[in-house]
């Protein structure tokens, strides 16, 4: 089991109740993880409407999960 740092953002943020924490998972890409942290926090947002970010850096779902990340999940932004 390995552990990253997570960021929500706008409704995630909301939904989880914080805008980061640390989460041990034994996920094997960044898919899995937001599928975790769905059902913890019952995001309403499909993975097609995210974002993710590792690092600082734009990334694909079906990257793999390294130990230490950071990883950003980023809604869409309404915009006025």
């Amino acid at each position: 089991m390995s552990a990253v740092r997570v960021l929500y953002f706008a409704s995630l943020r909301d939904a989880a109740g914080q805008g980061e924490e640390t989460w041990a998972t034994d996920a094997p890409d960044l898919r899995a993880l937001y599928a975790e942290l769905r059902a913890r926090h019952g995001f309403a947002l499909p993975v097609d409407r995210l974002r993710v970010a590792v690092d600082g850096a734009f990334a694909r779902w079906d990257d793999a999960l390294l130990p230490g990340s950071e990883i950003a999940f980023i809604p869409p932004v309404s915009g006025g």
